[in-house]
Order: structure tokens, then C-alpha cells, then sequence
């Protein structure tokens, strides 16, 4: 497909040979997941599920096929993350849109949704909050699962909202769901009250940014990523201007950097809430911290 092969050309591009040299090439550039990454990325081109290339195996894509899937790894070797090259992400059982002008939703972030899920079992009903929606992926996962919600999902970005509403749509919870532009609360009308508010605000430091891999540090939008000086920029706001805008009993719920809990939790005490345990995730790292007002 290109100079410098890891093997062989094989003399016939079957789905199985193509994945056999994609996944040693993608080895050799030293990607984390080169197998996965292939059959992605060749199960897009081929528009249909991964699993099926298995079946498939011996079948010989088109010239078509084949081009795009050559630019597709080339892409990918350059840098561009598979989520963008492919156009979505799975997000907590759902398939969300991702481009450029969204951040890449995580697994990590899949905590927050759960635990806002769980308080959402005593008050179904609830009025929630998501600052920063990017995608939409934590609005959207808790619209779809807690059925009696109405969900506000504020951004700054109007290209990242016009993304969110698609992938509303797409899940079929746009009636539940108000998307406003403008940054943080300021998007909101003044009167505003929510008893769940929510958010994964950019946490990482200028030094931080620079140690990014590059597909994060050059292709994911930086307003997504940068926390400021210290990291810290949103959550002094959100901890100094949220009790404005939350009901009695409402809670804060926050994704943060795994070395910011307690900072963040004074913060967050500093404002006069009460903070509960910090929630580790998967990595058995600090991730999720919620402020009761």
C-alpha cells in the first residue's frame, strides 16, 4: 500500500490480508491498539460492523474500497484520531457524531452519567444542567436512560451545539433536551434553576497540553482541553456562580483531572457546599466529585 511495509505485499487485498499488514504497519508507527484501530477504520469503508469482517474475510474489497481505506491509515499515521477519520464515537451504549469541533467522548466520562443516573432514581423528574455538552454525550446518555428528565445542555462553541443537536436527534431525545449557546451559565436566562448540574470542563494545564499524544493535542478542539494556568479556571466558576442556579437539595457533579480532587474539593467547600466522597473510575483513579448545595 505504501513504502516501508512491515511484510510482504500479499498478492491479493482480501479483507484478511488487508488487516494483517494495516495491523503490523499500524505496530510499527507504535499505535496503542493497531488491530482494533484497522478493523475500524476498514469496517467504515466497508460500512458494516466489525464482527463482520471476520465473516468476510476472504472477500475482496473494490479498488474504491481500498483507496479509501489507504487514506484513511495514512491519515491516521499522521496523527488524525480514528474517531474523527470515522465520524463517531461509542459513548455509554450509544454511537454520538464526533468532529473537530467536539472533544472525543471517554470512557472515563461514562462515571459521571452513571452516577448522575443513580441520583436521578429519587427525583425522575429532575431538572439537569450540562455545561460544556461538546457532543452532547453526557445530556443525551442521561436524556436516553432517565425517560422523565429535561435536560438544558449549554456550549460555547455554536459548531459543537449544531453537532449535539444532531446527535439529540439521532437518539430521539431532542424534545427533552434545550441546547443554548454561550459560555457556562452565562447562557442561561437568569432565573434558571436545575436540581442535577453537570460537567467534564477542560482540566488541563498549559505544561499538561504539551505532553498531550498528538492526536489529542493537535486535532482536539484546545477550548475543550484548556483549564488554565492551574488547571483549576472552570471549576472556580462553577463552584462560584452554580448555587445560583441550582433548586434546594440541588448536587454538582464534576469530571475532573486525577490530581485535582483536592483541589477541586476545596473549592467546592470554599463555596459553601458539602462535597461527597470522591468516586474513582475505572483505573481506580479520582474522577468524579459531587457538591450537595
Amino acid at each position: 500500500m505504501s513504502a516501508g511495509k512491515p511484510r510482504p505485499t500479499p498478492t491479493t487485498w482480501t479483507i484478511k490480508a488487508l488487516l494483517q499488514w494495516t495491523s503490523e504497519y499500524f505496530q510499527t508507527h507504535k499505535l496503542e491498539s493497531p488491530r482494533l484501530e484497522a478493523q475500524i477504520l476498514l469496517a467504515h469503508v466497508m460500512q458494516c460492523a466489525r464482527i463482520e469482517l471476520v465473516a468476510r474475510s476472504d472477500e475482496e474489497p473494490t479498488p474504491t474500497e481500498r483507496a479509501q481505506f489507504k487514506d484513511l491509515v495514512r491519515r491516521r499515521v499522521e496523527g488524525w484520531p480514528v474517531a474523527y477519520l470515522v465520524g463517531q464515537r461509542e459513548f455509554y451504549l450509544l454511537a454520538f457524531e464526533v468532529s473537530p469541533a467536539v472533544l472525543i467522548p471517554r470512557p472515563d466520562t461514562e462515571l459521571l452519567v452513571l452516577m448522575a443516573l443513580d441520583r436521578l432514581k429519587t427525583k425522575p423528574n429532575a431538572s439537569v444542567l450540562d455545561l460544556g455538552t461538546g457532543s452532547g454525550c453526557i445530556a443525551i446518555s442521561v436524556a436516553h436512560q432517565a425517560k422523565a428528565c429535561h435536560v438544558t445542555a449549554t456550549d460555547i462553541s455554536p459548531d459543537a451545539l449544531t453537532i449535539a443537536q444532531r446527535n439529540a436527534a439521532k437518539h430521539k431525545v431532542q424534545d427533552r433536551l434545550t441546547f443554548l449557546n454561550g459560555d457556562l451559565f452565562s447562557a442561561l436566562p437568569p432565573e434558571a434553576r436545575f436540581d442535577l448540574i453537570l460537567s467534564n470542563p477542560p482540566y488541563i494545564t498549559p505544561g499538561e497540553l504539551a505532553t498531550l499524544a498528538p492526536d489529542v493535542r493537535d486535532h482536539e478542539p484546545r477550548v475543550a482541553l484548556d483549564g488554565g494556568p492551574d488547571g483549576l479556571a472552570f471549576y472556580r466558576r462553577i463552584a462560584n456562580e452554580a448555587r445560583a442556579h441550582l433548586h434546594p437539595g440541588g448536587v454538582v457533579m464534576v469530571e475532573i483531572g486525577w490530581t485535582q480532587a483536592d483541589a477541586v474539593r476545596e473549592l467546592f467547600q470554599a463555596a459553601g457546599f458539602t462535597v461527597g466522597p470522591t468516586r474513582l473510575d475505572q483505573a481506580k483513579r479520582p474522577r468524579v466529585i459531587s457538591a450537595h448545595g
